[in-house]
């Protein structure tokens, strides 16, 4: 009897090794420290702004690598991360607020390479790469918003009681909301009926310039859940948008009273995380007034009554009214896509059923008139005067669109106006995240490098090569001839489950590489029972052809038994595990489909490549 193996699965496996070189080739490159400059709106990346930052870190005496300039970015690259850090403050200072300078490490890999798809495949926080930020939350701005909302609940709570009033305002100055009445019997009128609806704010009778009035504070225990409430909402908000982002096992946690830590391990585009992380976007839906002229109230300074003066994004003066009918806290899921009538980036949105009421309610009575969608934005920025760190606050409100109501509006409706495809589906994203309750201020970034996580490539390595090395050479002692072809077969599994992370860009952690290793043993596990169910063969006096081709037929339903019942096993610790467990289980799961090819189709084809065809009196088993 003579061993013979297809040709079209001898084929396919070195097709496969091929490919599976390829794609692990990669990981050898590296990756270098840069800086990547982004355009905010209204900015745009060129050749003038590449010529101006090469020329600034010129004669700041900073080597650069190279730069590379593509339509939505400018990446410069640097030989170390010292001058990776200065180079990122400089250009932050020469190209002001119009441009994102995020840190990145951008691989290194051959640009034949890339073109072909090859990529590394990501490591996590514990290993080498992906970026740390350390967020602060505006708990005054929290507290500010908290009075806002009191503003309203107090004219509607007043108003429904019949008790008249002067005015109702917060106090910009010392905080509160301030009541203002002509006669003090109304005040007397008004406190018992705040009391009544607000008892957990503290009321007090104060003397303004205008006479009696009640200032209703927020007293230390709500300003505290307040506080409390508004970082776990921001947590929640920014663990939605990191899921938005696609980042695999991210840690996002609370730091003291008013912090948050995000980890993002294996993040590439440090810029739009940093963007999107950061970013307190929302929108108000409000009638435009059709009745003055926008370019004469700018002009002359005189805004009509119950307006206000917004712009659009071309610059052009817009008058709004000043009531909202609608703003973003209201929407559950926002989805770009591409307008039907004239193609037209759009953004599709979803209320709740509150939301859907109110805003048919607030657009029955104004079919046929001007509703304007306006997008609201605040960032915070630290700027260093006079060797000091000052926060500088800015409220970006532009009106993104203008248009005739058509028909009474529901739940489901879209809007327009919107400059790209990527900026739809980065509003998408944050409306669909849900807005910040407070701002945050990015204190600290840091692009976490090869120093941070030496200890741990180092000590994951060692694991590696000391685990493989040993079962190479037990294998070799024992096996002989077939234990070096085993030993090959390990070598091409290692190759292949590299070669399969890198292809899906999935994440390598410590956990990770502990599968791996728990792979090299099942792998080998798998010839094993195949070498020893060949030599069963031998002693019971089959030919050594018959023994081998026995060998591999009898062992293959024990080993497809036990692989299938591990895969399973790795499953269900990825469905129902976090995190790290998530990363063991990936890591695992390929390990065990790679291991069966090789241990199995690989093993064989070297066996008959080595005796296959000839006449054998004994093998070296």
């Amino acid at each position: 009897m003579m061993n013979h193996y297809p040709w079209w699965k001898t084929a396919l496996i070195v097709l496969a090794m091929l490919l599976g070189t390829l794609y692990a080739l990669p990981n050898l490159y590296g990756e270098d420290p840069a800086i990547q400059i982004s355009p905010a709106r209204d900015a745009e990346v060129n050749a003038a702004i590449q010529t101006q930052v090469e020329a600034t870190l010129s004669e700041a005496g900073l080597k650069i690598v190279g730069s590379e300039l593509s339509p939505h970015r400018l990446l410069v690259r640097f030989t170390n991360t010292e001058d990776q850090l200065k180079a990122a403050d400089l250009v932050k200072d020469t190209l002001g607020r119009p441009y994102i300078v995020a840190l990145n490490l951008a691989p290194a890999t051959p640009a034949w390479l890339q073109d072909m798809g090859g990529l590394p495949m990501y490591l996590g926080l514990d290993l080498r790469g992906g970026v740390h930020f350390l967020m602060e939350v505006d708990m005054d701005a929290a507290l500010s918003q908290a009075e806002e909302r009191y503003v309203d609940d107090v004219r509607l709570a007043l108003r429904n009681e019949k008790v008249r009033y002067l005015s109702v305002a917060r106090d910009d100055r010392d905080g509160g909301v301030v009541v203002s009445f002509r006669d003090p019997a109304e005040l007397t009128d008004a406190q018992r009926v705040l009391d009544k609806e607000f008892g957990d704010l503290q009321i007090a009778a104060i003397e303004t310039g205008r006479g009696t009035a009640l200032r209703l504070s927020i007293g230390e225990t709500e300003a505290k859940q307040i506080r409390d409430f508004a970082l776990q909402q921001n947590i929640t908000t920014l663990r939605n948008r990191v899921n938005e982002l696609g980042v695999a096992e991210p840690v996002i946690q609370q730091q003291g009273d008013n912090r948050i830590v995000v980890q993002l391990p294996g993040v590439q585009d440090t810029a739009r995380a940093k963007d999107i992380l950061g970013a307190t976007a929302t929108l108000e839906f409000r009638m435009a007034d059709e009745k003055h002229d926008p370019v004469d109230a700018e002009q002359s300074g005189r805004i009509p009554a119950g307006t206000r003066l917004y712009h659009d994004r071309d610059g052009r003066p817009q008058l709004l009214k000043k009531q909202v009918m609608l703003t973003g806290e209201y929407i559950v899921d926002a989805a770009s896509g591409i307008e039907q009538q004239n193609g037209s980036p759009a953004v599709f949105i979803t209320l709740s059923g509150e939301g859907g009421k109110k805003f048919a309610n607030q657009t029955r009575d104004r079919i046929g008139l001007p509703m304007a969608v306006v997008f609201i934005e605040n960032k915070v920025e630290t700027k260093v005067v006079d060797g000091e760190p000052v926060k500088e606050k800015h409220t970006i409100e532009e009106v993104i669109s203008v248009a005739t109501i058509r028909d009474q509006l529901g739940k489901r409706f879209q809007i327009t106006g919107i400059d790209s495809t990527d900026e739809a589906r980065d509003l998408a994203l944050l409306l669909r995240a849900g807005s910040l309750a407070a701002p945050i201020e990015i204190i600290e970034e840091r692009t976490v490098g090869p120093s941070l996580g030496q200890d741990n490539i180092d000590q994951g390595f060692l694991s590696v090569v000391v685990g493989m090395a040993l079962v190479l050479v037990f294998m070799a002692l024992y096996y002989k001839v077939f234990g070096l072809v085993a030993n090959v077969a390990l070598a091409m599994n290692l190759v292949l489950i590299v070669a399969v992370l890198s292809m899906f860009q999935a994440t390598l952690t410590l956990p990770g590489i502990a599968g791996i290793v728990l792979t090299i043993g099942m792998a080998v596990d798998a010839n094993v029972l195949i070498y020893e169910r060949i030599r069963e063969e031998l002693r019971i006096g089959n030919s050594p052809q018959a023994s081998i081709h026995a060998g591999y037929a009898k062992a293959f339903s024990t080993i497809a038994d036990a692989n299938i019942t591990t895969l399973i096993a790795a499953v269900v610790l990825f469905s129902f595990g976090t995190g790290p467990i998530k990363g063991f289980a990936i890591t695992l799961s390929i390990g065990i489909v790679t291991s069966m090819f090789t241990a199995i189709m690989g093993t064989r084809a070297l066996i008959n490549l080595i005796y296959g065809g000839k006449r054998v009196r004994k093998l070296l088993i």
